[in-house]
């Protein structure tokens, strides 16, 4: 019951924990100390050990670790013309964390005049004979977590906005699947955020509608999905926060299940849930016949690790609402989704991606 193509069995969501070469690197370019090439060997040289790691351990995707990043979604969006950041933050924070994200701006017309990202997997591919895997920000991360003054200034027909943001990604994940790329994955925090009562009050107060967003934002990614390949796995993943081992939001699916488990067209979804914060199984009743869910059931905010009967167990719950040959197993998110990291070691990321590769041969005979 292998999986031969992603997602696969035991797959994990991508970022991984920076090396202390690569943090010190990067303070230092920060700073002007050295230049951008000799920041660029650090960050080749640190890729290749993330890579041989995931290949030690045994995983069959392979990702960069998002080393060339400093937040997981910023970094890809302000590739993009128009788009800046502010030192002000998002109104929901992080729980019990004093650092928060700082807030997109939309300055100007948004256009893809260069790359934003391919040049990170293009490195990735030729550094690995596995799956490599890309992972890029929702289209819709712009609208959810940017200052709104700033783009209903530069976009007073949000259509415009939209329709711009739409064709730079596609013009990117066009040239990412002409350099080889098999398998993308949406990182969209959007889809459990709104899950959250805090949340959609926040989100009723920028003057948006939290039961008609969904459909709006799964519409905004197909429509950049749209002219993907057949050939190339696309899988959306969620969770409700991830920086520094804290969290932004509670909830479970169930006020955004159906419209989105049936609206996006992905082949795969990564599903947080790896404590109660993400509410019961129930909802993936929703997940259409023949869609792959990849449960994050092992956390990647703490170091304790999970016991391989409660994961099998979770597992087998899961199965009464999508069939056993359509799961597959992952952390609920990735172990660094910003330059930060997780409290966690090196050592402890390791043990959990293990454990993933273990409890798959277990459950379906090959990871």
């Amino acid at each position: 019951m292998s999986a031969a193509k992603p997602p696969f069995r035991a797959d994990h969501v991508g970022s991984l924990l920076r090396p202390a070469e690569l943090q010190q690197a990067r303070a230092r370019a920060a700073r002007g100390e050295i230049d951008r090439a000799a920041l660029r060997a650090v960050e080749d040289r640190s890729i290749r050990g993330a890579v041989l790691l995931q290949e030690s351990v045994g995983l069959q995707s392979i990702t960069d670790g998002e080393f060339r990043r400093d937040w997981w979604h910023i970094d890809f969006l302000r590739g993009f013309d128009g788009v800046e950041t502010s030192t002000r933050s998002f109104g929901v924070k992080f729980e019990g964390a004093d650092e928060q994200p700082p807030l997109m701006r939309v300055t100007g017309k948004i256009r893809r005049t260069k790359p934003s990202m391919l040049d990170h997997f293009t490195f990735l591919k030729s550094a690995t004979t596995r799956t490599a895997k890309f992972c890029l920000p929702s289209p819709v991360m712009l609208h959810a977590r940017g200052d709104r003054p700033t783009l209903q200034a530069t976009y007073p027909d949000l259509g415009e906005f939209w329709a711009d943001l739409i064709a730079a990604y596609r013009e990117e994940i066009r040239a990412l699947c002409e350099a080889g790329c098999t398998y993308l994955q949406v990182d969209d925090t959007t889809v459990a955020m709104m899950c959250d009562p805090k949340v959609r009050e926040q989100v009723t107060k920028l003057g948006d509608d939290p039961d008609r967003l969904p459909a709006t934002y799964a519409d905004a990614v197909n429509a950049v999905l749209r002219d993907v390949p057949r050939d190339v796995t696309v899988a959306i993943h969620t969770c409700r926060g991830n920086f520094k081992s804290t969290w932004m939001a509670s909830g479970g699916y169930d006020p955004v299940a159906e419209t989105v488990f049936t609206r996006l067209n992905v082949n795969a979804f990564f599903l947080e849930y790896d404590t109660g914060r993400a509410g019961g199984f129930e909802p993936l009743r929703f997940v259409p016949q023949g869609k792959k869910v990849v449960l994050g059931l092992i956390s990647s905010k703490v170091p304790e690790l999970e016991k391989k009967d409660d994961l099998k167990r979770r597992i087998e719950a899961a199965a009464k609402y999508v069939p056993l040959e359509n799961l597959c197993l992952s952390p609920q998110c990735g172990f660094s989704s910003t330059h930060h990291g997780n409290k966690i070691t090196v050592d402890d990321q390791r043990r959990k991606l293990a454990l993933a590769l273990e409890v798959a041969r277990d459950v379906w005979g090959s990871a």
